[in-house]
This record gives structure tokens, sequence and C-alpha cells, in this order.
């Protein structure tokens, strides 16, 4: 665990929400680049914030200066409720969202990420606040397309998106995500020889991530 995590107790729509907030190593007066919320994968399906994936998203935010959240989902560890399919799930992650987004950081700016199914409902949480909140960056791993109805991204967002998914994902196949992708013309970074779970190249995804994340912000 980041030495400068700290355990948070949020307020959801189903009940309390479980938060750790990883911050980066700051200089004396200086702020955060921003505020990264992580989703993590299936909650039926040994999904949490402690996911080494979802972990080493948040990793990878922390290096490039971002205050890195990760919360789990209604019915996971302890935070209340019970899963809802996505539904209730997204509403979670917008609560997470509108409690973090106001906190006093650097430049102000919002990134999002998910996982597998985190990855899915974030993509919603971009349809829900596209319109309304700025999106500084967007980054979506093992996206779960086919199994559940991915939303599509604004088009002006793709430059300020990553969306990384492994040759050899056996949870999503490749085609899936590339099915979902292909209409909007929406690049995918595809690593050869990975899997669903990135098993022996989580280093290499923090490295891509904390590259596109270290971007200079428009």
């Amino acid at each position: 665990m980041n030495p400068r995590t700290q355990l948070r107790a949020l307020q959801g729509p189903a009940g309390s929400l479980q938060a750790q907030v990883d911050m980066p190593a700051l200089a004396v007066g200086q702020g955060p680049v921003g505020v990264a919320v992580i989703a993590h994968p299936h909650p039926l399906f040994g999904g949490t914030m402690d996911n080494k994936v979802v972990q080493t998203l948040a990793r990878a935010f922390v290096q490039a200066g971002w205050m890195a959240v990760r919360f789990n989902f209604r019915g996971v560890g302890a935070s209340e409720g019970t899963y809802d399919e996505g539904r209730g799930e997204l509403q979670d992650l917008l609560a997470v969202i509108d409690h973090f987004s106001p906190a006093a950081t650097e430049q102000g700016a919002l990134a999002l990420a998910g996982f597998s199914f985190g990855a899915f409902v974030t993509s919603h949480a971009v349809q829900a606040l596209h319109a309304v909140h700025k999106i500084d960056r967007l980054v979506l791993v093992g996206t779960a397309a086919g199994r559940f109805a991915v939303a599509q991204l604004p088009k002006e967002l793709h430059v300020k998106t990553l969306v990384l998914h492994g040759e050899e994902d056996d949870t999503v196949p490749l085609a899936a995500a590339l099915d979902w992708a292909r209409p909007q013309n929406l690049p995918v970074m595809v690593l050869p020889a990975v899997g669903h779970f990135f098993h022996g190249q989580l280093p290499l995804l923090r490295d891509l991530v904390a590259r596109h994340v270290a971007l200079p912000l428009a």
C-alpha cells in the first residue's frame, strides 16, 4: 500500500461506500494535477478496489502526479447495498466523482478509469457527465464489451482516451472490444500475448497509462 494512502467512508446512494485515496509525493505547497477515479471489475466474480489491475492503474496516476481514488461498489467489502447489474454501480461511481471532483488540485483536472466491468460502468459515467463536466483523461482496460452494453464515447474525448486490451484475453475477447470500438473509429492499443488480468505485464500496463496521463492537459 502507498504510505500516503488514506482510507475513506463516503456516503453513496445505497449507503456507505468504502474508498482508498492514494496521494502522489508532492513538494510543499504543491497540489495534485487532478483527481482520478478508478472503477473495479465485476463484484460477483471477486472484483474489488484491491484488484491488481486497479491498483496498477492507481500507481500509474500517482506516478504522474494525480490523486487516485479507488472504491468498492455497493455490496463489496465494507460498502453497503447489493449488486445492481451496473445501474446502481453507475450511481455509486457518479457519487464518488461528485464527492472528489471539487477537491483542491493544482489544475482541477478529472480523470476516469475502469477495468473490465468497471470500464463498462465508467463508459456510462462519461456519457452522463460529458455535457456538464470536463473529463481530462479516460483510461479503459479490458473493456467488458460483448458482455455488457458499453456506451460509445464522445468523439471529442477520443484524443484524451486510452483503451488497452490483451491480445489473448479469454474473458473479454479482443474481437468484442474491436466490435465496440470500430463504429466509433476509436483506437485500441493491443498488448501482444497478454490475458485479461495482465499477468506478468502489470509494469508495462502501469508505464503505458502513466505516459498517457502525464501528457500536458489541454
